[in-house]
């Protein structure tokens, strides 16, 4: 088969190895990749919301199945529109992305088919969300309605924290459009999973556990990013809340999308947050977690490429997964700066050595490849704010934490910042 995969970053990576593993691929593409992917996939410059660009490549390279990535095509109705030219592609359609384009439309079908989840009001004018803010007190939490990588929660310590965001968001228009409308809810305690199904809209087969850390600085400090490191499994996740959440969260909005007339195929996350009162949903992703991905994808010991076929043929009663049992931890080096401000084309050093490494690989976000004579490659640079994901395995999560940050240390580009406890959790 002929094989596109959509989109840039670690995640995309994380896929196109896997699936370059497979015995079904005789030709495989990413558009656009990364100095990585560029490794174990033909490299095109296309952006990944460039959907007339995408459609005539894949018709013209006669694409068997196409693979997104980010959440921004899928929100923007990449499904559909390849549908309409019977090409065969994975992921939700449009009405089923709405679950995360628009954190409105997610809290809404939650409350209608009581999906557990933090209480909540919504507001479209700001000046009522901070009479609200002041009414209920912090902490708590405000959410941009749209997308906005990751970026649009602000956890508020106090109340001038929370109206400070609500102005942020809604009056300095900090996320564009996506700020028109906030959610303002009760802020959960807890320990935070996150739990990936696969489903074809009738059948679920879920993921192994993970749990990604979401803050820049170790602790749990520091602004939000779009993750910094992910390990799996997650041994907050027992197997009797595993069913618990599978129960009350995935079933109940798969069911419930089918009863707006929604049919949802393709990858479903689940942001849980495990408290008191049980587990309740912080958020949904219409796509592969990243970094979660790259702690569970290597767990993998099924091709993951006819799952996604299975899926997207709604044959996924005839699939079963096999897992390795052993866990993984990806620790993200990312640039100095990030999730603000940061340089890029900074030289990575040290990429050979950690490829020497035993049971670890290492996931390429933000980067691009050098070139010299006659297009051999003789090293790479960053080109993003997450640059590379190192992602080791071990009997224990304490050996798969200390295989990852012994690979971390052999590599090195100027200003590089990473977390040093990732995993740290779950020991």
């Amino acid at each position: 088969m002929r094989i596109l995969v959509i989109g840039s970053g670690g995640r995309e990576h994380a896929l196109v190895w896997k699936i370059a593993q497979s015995k079904l691929v005789d030709k495989l593409f990413c558009a656009p990749g990364n100095g990585g992917i560029s490794q174990q996939a033909e490299c095109i410059d296309i952006k990944a919301d460039d959907m007339p660009a995408l459609i005539e490549f894949a018709r013209k390279e006669k694409i068997d199945f196409t693979i997104v990535g980010p959440e921004a095509p899928l929100s923007a109705g990449i499904v559909d529109e390849f549908k309409n030219y019977n090409l065969k592609i994975f992921g939700p359609d449009k009405k089923a992305a709405q679950l995360e384009a628009s954190k409105v439309f997610a809290k809404e079908l939650m409350a209608k088919y009581k999906v557990p989840t933090a209480d909540f009001k919504i507001f479209q004018d700001f000046r009522e969300a901070k009479k609200y803010i002041e009414k209920i007190g912090a902490p708590c939490v405000v959410k941009a309605d749209g997308l906005a990588q990751g970026k649009g929660v602000v956890v508020a310590k106090t109340v001038d924290e929370a109206k400070q965001a609500v102005t942020s968001i809604m009056e300095e228009k900090i996320f564009g459009a996506a700020g028109d409308k906030v959610i303002v809810e009760e802020c959960l305690e807890g320990q935070e999973a996150s739990i990936l199904v696969l489903t074809d809209s009738k059948e679920i087969i879920p993921l192994v556990s993970s749990q990604d850390h979401k803050r820049i600085f170790d602790q749990d400090k520091g602004p939000n990013t779009g993750g910094m490191g992910a390990y799996s499994p997650a041994p907050v996740v027992t197997p009797e809340l595993f069913k618990d959440i599978l129960d009350k969260v995935i079933y109940r909005t798969i069911d419930g999308l089918a009863r707006e007339g929604i049919g949802y195929k393709g990858v479903l996350y689940a942001g849980i947050m495990i408290t008191r009162d049980g587990p309740k949903t912080l958020e949904f992703n219409v796509r592969f977690g990243d970094p979660e991905t790259q702690a569970i994808i290597p767990r993998l010991k099924s091709d993951l490429l006819e799952v996604m076929l299975a899926a997207t043929e709604e044959k996924l009663s005839r699939v079963k997964l096999a897992w390795d049992s052993r866990a993984c931890v990806c620790v993200v080096c990312a640039s100095g700066g990030y999730p603000d401000k940061y340089g890029k084309g900074k030289e990575i050093s040290g990429l050979n050595e950690a490829a020497k490494m035993k049971d670890v690989v290492v996931f390429h976000a933000g980067t691009k490849k050098v070139t010299g004579h006659r297009s051999q490659v003789t090293g790479f640079v960053t080109n993003g704010g997450r640059v590379l994901g190192v992602t080791g395995l071990g009997n224990t999560i304490k050996e798969a934490i200390d295989n990852t940050y012994q690979t971390v240390e052999k590599i090195n580009f100027e200003r590089m910042h990473y977390r040093k406890d990732i995993g740290r959790k779950a020991i």
